[in-house]
């Protein structure tokens, strides 16, 4: 196969994380493979020439686009330009729906192949999009097993790949010797938390989660807690959020996110692709949510699902306690993480629970298996 040039975005960490193996996947095919786009630091360190940053246009809810509205135009208007000038061969979206479709309309006039890696979640809500994705989308790889035959039904060619998450969450110490090397005990009840990788719903949670902390800490004592920090978030600022903030010390951790939350006894996270990787860690979780109230108000209306977290979803039950805005505060979380902790046949229930989802997420491999998808239309004419 001939040098071949490739337009890839990816718009949030869980997309810059899985971007980065499908891009190594297809290098290791075919090595001529030149990619730009958007995306993060490991699609950047995977080769990827980026001309944005994920971290600077990732926001949640309905509301909050607006405060990042100029940015996320100025990129969208660069990358047409792109498809229509400079004709990259393929363009691969990955999930970020509100901002890749309408880069998949303008790839589809240019006549330009699309591959979708990690569907829009038209489960939960805007169905209607199902209808676009058919006419813009030459194949789609996705990521949950209920996905495939939702989307074969409304004539989208779409094959299911195992969840990528398989091969990422691995573990590469013990929970003793991870403690150890953070500077914790590993014979005291350790409590992770994880508020997101957006500056927004960090701002948003971590407030209610750090009272949360002080009355965990009230009732158990010793208790320790950590903070695995996202590539996306910068040290400096999260320090910040916390100074000044009457808590037990936290530790902050980064570049060793798996270790820590597979150490931790309990963790209490933000709903989204930190869900399925605690629950693939095997430690018992809260899942919590908020975004504006206008946000909340138009989601209820559109939302069509009975969870939020992804980890309940796939289980098909609730094995992990959802917190949705209002309840997602200080004394609920910490009630929901106590009753966790004191409780030792539930947390063995729920572990059980969590290694049974595992089974439900496919096979490892999901990145080669989406690059020789992605590799087939690039031998593929251009129509």
């Amino acid at each position: 196969m001939s040098s071949k040039r490739i337009l890839i975005v990816a718009g949030e960490a869980s997309g810059d994380l899985h971007g980065a193996s499908l891009v190594r996947a297809m290098m290791r095919k075919n090595p001529g493979l030149s990619f730009y786009g958007v995306g993060g630091g490991r699609m950047r360190e995977a080769g990827v020439d980026l001309w944005a940053d994920a971290g600077n246009m990732a926001v949640v809810g309905l509301t909050e686009v607006l405060s990042k509205l100029r940015v996320i135009l100025s990129v969208m208007s660069r990358l047409k330009k792109s498809m229509r000038f400079q004709k990259p061969d393929l363009v691969i979206l990955i999930d970020y729906p509100d901002f890749n479709l309408p880069l998949a309309r303008s790839a589809k006039k240019n006549g330009i192949p699309v591959f979708y890696y990690i569907s829009p979640q038209i489960w939960a809500w805007r169905r209607g999009r199902i209808k676009t994705l058919g006419r813009v989308v030459d194949r789609m790889a996705v990521i949950l097993p209920f996905e495939e035959p939702l989307y074969r039904e409304s004539g989208v060619d779409a094959s299911f790949v195992g969840h990528p998450l398989l091969d990422a969450v691995q573990v590469s110490s013990s929970r003793s010797e991870t403690l150890r090397r953070l500077g914790l005990r590993d014979n005291v009840t350790t409590v992770a938390l994880l508020p997101g990788s957006r500056k927004g719903e960090v701002t948003r949670l971590l407030p209610d989660m750090l009272k949360a902390v002080r009355l965990i800490a009230g009732k158990i004592q010793p208790v320790q807690f950590l903070l695995p920090l996202a590539d996306t978030l910068d040290p400096a600022w999260m320090e910040s959020r916390m100074q000044g903030v009457d808590v037990p010390e936290i530790r902050l951790v980064r570049g060793a996110t798996y270790d820590a939350v597979a150490a931790a006894d309990a963790a209490v996270v933000v709903s989204g692709t930190a869900t399925l990787e605690t629950a693939l860690l095997g430690t018992p979780l809260v899942v919590i949510y908020k975004v504006s109230a206008l946000s909340y108000l138009i989601g209820r209306m559109l939302i069509s699902v009975d969870h939020i977290g992804l980890v309940n979803i796939v289980a098909g039950k609730t094995v992990a306690p959802e917190l949705i805005q209002h309840q997602a505060n200080p004394e609920r979380i910490a009630a929901e993480v106590l009753a966790i902790l004191g409780d030792a046949d539930r947390r063995r229930i729920i572990k059980e629970e969590l290694s049974q989802l595992r089974e439900k997420l496919g096979r490892p491999g999901a990145a080669r298996r989406a690059a020789d998808m992605a590799l087939s239309l690039l031998q593929r004419p251009r129509g």
